[in-house]
Parts: structure tokens; C-alpha cells; sequence
């Protein structure tokens, strides 16, 4: 069976998706405060290796859990609105790098099942 990480590319993909997400996210007013002083390459780092995992590649992902990842950013009011516009950053990512629609929907479905650890619901 193949996976999800393997239909969207493997690893160069992945790499490549990251790269622009965070050019995206940088951009985007809504969300680009919760990133301040934030070291990003670690971060990019950190982000390719859990969607590789969370895409059925390479389980390289030593990270924590994602409710205790982002407990602080909900501190600092991070919700529902935050997680839609990180969402519609990365299927403008996929759709950047021509990416089929039935595989951003299903990259979006991942996303969606972390919704609840990231804004600690």
C-alpha cells in the first residue's frame, strides 16, 4: 500500500513543501506574530521530519506531543481561526507545487486530526 508521504513525493517533496509553507506563514498576517523569535531552521527541521511521520514516511520524528508542542502558543491566544489559516497555507503550499486535490484533501485530514492536541481542546 502506499502511502501518503510517498504519493505526495517522499522526502524532496516534503523538503520542498516546508520551505515555502514557512515563506507562506511568515507572510501571513493572521499567524506570522506566534513565530517571533522562534529559531526556524530548527523548526523547519522539526516540521519535515513529524509530516513525514504523520504522512506514513520514515518515523524519525523524536519530537513531543502536540498538545505540549503548542500549549504555550495557546497561551498566547492561539485558536481555531490560527489552526484554519496554517491549514489553508499548507494546501496553498500542495497547490504551489501541483499537488493533486484528492491528496491536499488528504494531507488536510491529518491536519485536521491533530486540531484538538495543538489548541489543547
Amino acid at each position: 500500500m502506499t502511502t501518503l508521504f510517498e504519493k505526495l513525493g517522499g522526502a524532496p517533496a516534503v523538503d520542498a513543501a516546508v520551505g515555502i509553507f514557512y515563506k507562506k506563514v511568515l507572510a501571513d498576517e493572521r499567524i506570522k506574530h506566534f513565530f517571533d523569535g522562534v529559531d526556524l531552521g530548527r523548526l523547519a527541521e522539526h516540521q519535515r521530519r513529524f509530516l513525514a511521520y504523520a504522512f506514513g514516511g520514515p518515523a524519525n520524528y523524536t519530537g513531543g506531543t502536540m498538545r505540549k508542542a503548542h500549549e504555550a502558543l495557546v497561551a498566547r491566544g492561539l485558536n481555531d481561526t490560527h489552526f484554519n489559516a496554517v491549514v489553508e497555507n499548507l494546501a496553498a503550499t500542495l497547490k504551489e507545487l501541483g499537488v493533486a486535490d484528492d491528496l491536499i484533501d488528504e494531507v488536510a485530514l491529518v491536519a485536521e486530526s491533530v486540531r484538538p492536541d495543538v489548541l489543547g481542546q
